[in-house]
């Protein structure tokens, strides 16, 4: 019998070819039209609402008039379809060059909301524009915090992302903020529409038939509209009440700069290119990539530095600082799609339905716990992506640590959130995210824990 030698990295290698394996079409692939547009359709019904929701908070936060509204709505698409081109394309050394969507970020919407109140929509925009160097700067000395960013904190932060979103998705279960007051959160109608998505998703994403299983998504969100319409949860005559045409005005509400503005968004900055990192990391093990050497690196630094230089680009454009949606990550494992030309596809319908508000409409009009079922299965299978990428490491004592402090802050201001009550404002700003929270400890603890074996 002849003997087999392992390397170290034998077991990464042999989950990529597995990973590859499972992709109908790879990174690097053209799919027939019809397949890119079934994807493309996914992508955004996955991302269309998470797009909208922070400039609609904001705009409501600040008591802003339904046309200022409307555009800031629209420029949030505009500029997600940009960026989103700018990092699938990746323009120079500007982007990963993976299938990574972009989009507004809820992350940043506490300091942003503080900025708008004592300065406007002026100090928010000089904000976004000055603070997203910070992303920009960190881009470029990736390669140097290597021992900071490493593979097990980019695990535990790709893992926070997903169990954080799961519990924006279980409030769209049971039928969103709205339904909070109102009284009718979790009731058996919405909690069963929302179950029907997840079936339905669940049911035609285990076929071996490759359309079906690309188009799961789509038919479960589809069947779950339908069922809305029939029971009378979409009135789409609200869509002959938005009209017109949106043109991008670059600097429509004027530019001013505030250091306290620029300060606190700059620290968002800094965990975003963290959650960055992890984001890049999942897309590249879903999409059977290295996650080591040269090749990763400059992914990963093209991906910071997308993110930073788009929400700039963002910021000029009236909207609001982007970063990668680790939603589109789950979608990607979901449909078995990879191809960044599908990215191409997904940035033109942005760019358009950011021209005519009238259509992004009707996709507002979705009920939440439709949206609901498709994103709780999404962001489940982004915290496990962040489990495997754990398991690729050495757990060994001081990971064991560093995962259980990770963890244990991060969840504690998600399911405690009143534990930052007596804390300074910005302080709760920033540490209300259990991202945040978890990203911060994962990378103090790992640089900070010595064990003596």
């Amino acid at each position: 019998m002849s003997q087999i030698k392992l390397n170290p990295d034998s077991r990464l290698e042999v989950d990529e070819k597995r990973d590859k394996s499972d992709l109908i079409y790879g990174l690097d692939d053209v799919p027939p039209l019809r397949d890119t547009l079934f994807a493309a359709i996914q992508h955004l019904l996955a991302i269309f609402v998470a797009i909208i929701t922070p400039p609609l908070i904001i705009a409501g936060a600040l008591k802003l008039d339904l046309e200022t509204t409307g555009f800031l709505v629209s420029m949030a698409l505009f500029a997600s379809g940009i960026s989103t081109f700018i990092q699938c394309r990746r323009v120079g050394p500007i982007g990963c060059g993976l299938l990574c969507i972009q989009g507004t970020s809820f992350s940043f919407i506490s300091p942003i909301i503080a900025a708008g109140m004592t300065g406007g929509l002026s100090v928010i925009f000089g904000a976004t524009i000055a603070g997203s160097a910070v992303e920009m700067v960190l881009s470029r000395l990736l390669k140097y915090t290597r021992r900071i960013i490493t593979p097990l904190v980019s695990g535990i932060v790709v893992t926070m992302i997903g169990l954080s979103l799961i519990k924006v998705g279980v409030i769209a279960c049971g039928g969103g903020f709205n339904a909070m007051q109102d009284g009718s959160f979790g009731s058996l109608k919405n909690l069963a529409l929302a179950g029907m998505v997840v079936g339905i998703i669940l049911f035609f994403n285990r076929s071996s038939n490759k359309y079906l299983r690309m188009s799961s998504i789509v038919l479960g969100i589809a069947s779950g509209y339908f069922v809305s319409w029939v029971l009378g949860l979409v009135n789409f005559s609200a869509v002959d009440t938005y009209g017109g045409l949106n043109v991008p005005v670059p600097f429509k509400y004027g530019i001013d700069f505030e250091f306290s503005a620029i300060f606190a968004l700059g620290i968002v900055y800094l965990i975003t290119a963290i959650e960055a990192y992890g984001d890049v990391t999942a897309n590249s093990l879903i999409s059977g990539q290295p996650l080591e050497g040269e090749k990763f690196h400059k992914r990963a630094s093209g991906g910071i530095l997308a993110d930073g230089f788009n929400s700039m680009v963002a910021g000029c454009l009236n909207s609001f600082p982007n970063s990668i949606f680790a939603q589109n990550n789950g979608m990607i494992q979901l449909t078995g799609v990879a191809s960044r030309y599908v990215g191409y596809f997904i940035a033109l319908f942005l760019l358009l339905l950011g021209l005519f508000p009238a259509v992004g409409l009707v996709f507002s009009l979705m009920p939440e716990p439709v949206i609901g079922g498709a994103t709780l299965l999404m962001f489940g299978t982004v915290a496990a992506s962040g489990i495997k990428i754990i398991s690729h490491q050495n757990i060994n004592r001081k990971a064991m640590l560093v995962m259980g402090l990770s963890f244990s802050f991060g969840l504690s201001v998600e399911l405690v959130p009143d534990i930052l009550n007596h804390m300074p404002d910005m302080i709760k700003g920033i540490f209300a995210s259990g991202i945040t929270t978890g990203g911060i400890t994962a990378i103090l603890a790992n640089l900070l824990i010595r064990i003596k074996d």
